[in-house]
């Protein structure tokens, strides 16, 4: 029995879709918040159980029988994501758990300038203490946030950021694949994977041009200092530590910390990672 938490939210959704293409129905299951919400799994087969990583009891029921359990990270920064990590482990390892598998990121590192990095490197440190076999999936920097940061561009025709660094921008729909293969290939990999990144390094500034190509009008990337952008954000109601947090990703991309391309994911594939570009025309399209 193969679990994946987070089965309602978009990575660990397309992970599950995946993997149903690779393994019967009934060696998958599914630990969320709320199993009302995953009923499209429930009607093709595969086990849902109600499971949230704040209540260590429910999770010994959702995970009951696994030989794999993929833990989603959290959409948290700081202490209570680790600790949440912490519970969904140890109930792991609980359960009988032979391997698991937690969704990192590149640039996990306990000296990292973004606290997301530290909080899975924190994380990974906890897998190492459990004593049980485990797979952290270093994935590249989501697309999907770069598409956040463009905002609504495409209409306005000006976004303004803080200075950057090249980032190797990876999509959900190829880190799911890649997901679901590693979990269908049980050991595939031990410990942390090396960077399962996207095929191009892009700054906003090539993110720009590449907005200004595929909607034909001209899209302007402003730099602004980083106490500019704090100020922007809070004055949209962010709050001051949300804010320094998203600061942490500029600083991070600065220091390079986002900086490479590894074959490891187009080898999953078998293909070339998608593109931003190909992700930013899907979402065009469908606004």
């Amino acid at each position: 029995m193969i679990i994946v938490t987070g089965a309602t939210g978009q990575l660990g959704r397309q992970t599950v879709e995946r993997l149903l293409t690779r393994v019967p129905a009934g060696r998958v299951g599914v630990s969320v918040r709320d199993p009302e919400k995953a009923q499209m799994f429930a009607g093709r087969g595969v086990r849902v159980r109600q499971g949230s990583f704040t209540d260590a009891a429910g999770l010994a029921h959702a995970f009951e029988g696994a030989s794999q359990v993929l833990i989603v990270s959290v959409d948290k920064m700081g202490e209570e994501c680790v600790r949440q990590h912490r519970t969904a482990i140890e109930a792991a390892v609980a359960a009988g758990a032979r391997r698991v598998l937690y969704t990192s990121q590149m640039g996990a590192s306990p000296t990292s300038h973004f606290q997301a990095c530290r909080d899975h490197a924190a994380t990974e440190e906890a897998l190492r203490a459990s004593g049980v076999p485990f797979t952290s999936l270093r994935n590249g920097f989501y697309t999907t946030s770069a598409l956040h940061f463009l905002g609504n561009a495409a209409d306005s025709g000006r976004f303004a950021l803080p200075a950057d660094g090249p980032v190797a921008w990876t999509a959900h729909a190829d880190l799911a694949d890649a997901t679901a293969a590693i979990l269908a290939d049980e050991g595939r990999f031990d410990g942390p994977t090396p960077p399962l990144t996207g095929g191009q390094l892009l700054s906003f500034d090539d993110i720009a041009a590449i907005a200004t190509e595929l909607t034909g009008r001209t899209i302007t990337r402003a730099t602004v200092t980083d106490a500019q952008f704090r100020e922007q954000l809070t004055g949209q109601g962010v709050p001051i530590e949300v804010a320094d947090q998203l600061l942490g990703i500029f600083s991070a991309g600065r220091a390079g910390e986002f900086a490479t391309v590894d074959p490891t994911l187009a080898a999953l594939l078998g293909r070339e990672p998608l593109t931003l570009g190909t992700v930013l025309r899907e979402r065009l399209s469908e606004g």
